[in-house]
């Protein structure tokens, strides 16, 4: 009785185990591309509605992306930052919020962007960590926040139409620390 998962004859040989074949899509029985390299760049983006669930969902799915491609140590920075900026989307404007993450070996971006074109204040000079709010302060931490915890940080203004809804984008970026070239020891460490 023969099957189609009989390997008992093959004419070049028995045929190779099923985990040694290439993944097939299931909705189109193709197999899957390769992966992507660590150090191939690369981008994913979310877009969700006004909706208190969607921060969460934003956190969710960063995570799940930055665990599929090996970027276990950005987790929790990224998160957090995410986490504060889809928040304000959802919080302080009326339409959907988009999060977009970015890879450019060692640099992880995470841009959100919402519809309202009000950027938040930054106070004391530019470039300045901005001022730490009262103990008993509801909010105002976010930027500061942003400030102590991303590598660098911004955001822009987006005009309305013909270049598209209009908003603004606020940014952070990561770095992956990356070993010195060749094994040697960086200066600091060199004795």
């Amino acid at each position: 009785m023969s099957t189609e998962h009989d390997r008992s004859h093959h004419p070049t040989g028995p045929p190779a185990p099923d985990y040694l074949l290439p993944a097939l899509d299931p909705l189109t029985g193709l197999p899957d591309p390769p992966p992507l390299s660590f150090t191939a760049p690369w981008h994913y983006e979310l877009r969700f509605p006004c909706d208190p669930r969607g921060p969460g969902i934003a956190r969710l799915t960063l995570r799940a992306v930055l665990d599929a491609h090996g970027l276990h140590e950005l987790n929790d920075r990224a998160e957090l930052l995410t986490s504060e900026l889809a928040t304000n989307s959802v919080r302080h404007t009326k339409g959907p919020a988009s999060v977009r993450l970015q890879w450019l070996h060692p640099v992880l971006r995470v841009s959100v962007w919402d519809m309202s074109p009000d950027l938040p204040t930054l106070p004391g000079p530019l470039g300045a960590l901005p001022a730490s709010p009262g103990a008993h302060a509801v909010g105002g931490r976010g930027l500061l926040i942003l400030g102590m915890v991303a590598d660098r940080w911004g955001g822009c203004a987006i005009g309305g139409e013909p270049m598209g809804p209009g908003g603004k984008t606020l940014w952070f970026e990561l770095n992956l620390p990356v070993p010195p070239p060749n094994g040697t020891l960086a200066p600091a460490l060199v004795a």
